[in-house]
């Protein structure tokens, strides 16, 4: 999993709509990427939801919020209006950025070890080198964390 101070690798997927966005593109902001691993699971849904909340404070802040998940764009779609979240979501169904950031790992559950996307969020600041690491984030508590952060630093 990459770490603080390394440098967050540039990479393309499509939004919900299908647009393609690169990070590159909020160069000169900072950006929250929240890794998750699928919608409309409680989880996530809880973990959406509150970065929904805190979304004013983010973009007072001028701070891009970015989930990526194996989903399909349709499926982020969805998600986006069912729950009408305000920010990027994106669609990375190879998994070649989550593995980029290291959030692709070995999970077990009831016994069984499979692959899958782990629940972390990065900070990048506005060069694009990463600031803070949350690599078991907390769905209920990740966006309030990153926040109570970024007024300390």
């Amino acid at each position: 999993m990459l770490t603080q101070g390394d440098k967050a690798p540039d990479f393309e997927l499509a939004d919900k709509d299908g647009k393609m966005v690169k990070l590159s593109d909020f160069a000169g902001k900072k950006v929250v990427i929240y890794f998750y691993p699928r919608d409309n699971t409680p989880g996530c849904t809880r973990q959406a939801c509150t970065f929904k909340n805190a979304y004013e404070e983010f973009a007072h802040k001028n701070i891009v919020v970015i989930g990526i998940s194996k989903d399909s764009s349709k499926s982020h779609q969805n998600f986006a209006e069912k729950y009408s979240l305000p920010f990027i979501l994106l669609s990375d169904p190879e998994h070649t950025v989550i593995e980029a950031f290291g959030a692709w790992q070995e999970k077990k559950m009831y016994g069984k070890v499979t692959m899958g996307t782990v629940r972390s969020t990065f900070v990048i600041d506005e060069e694009g080198t990463i600031i803070m690491v949350f690599p078991k984030a907390s769905p209920d508590t990740n966006a309030q964390e990153i926040l109570a952060n970024l007024r300390e630093a």
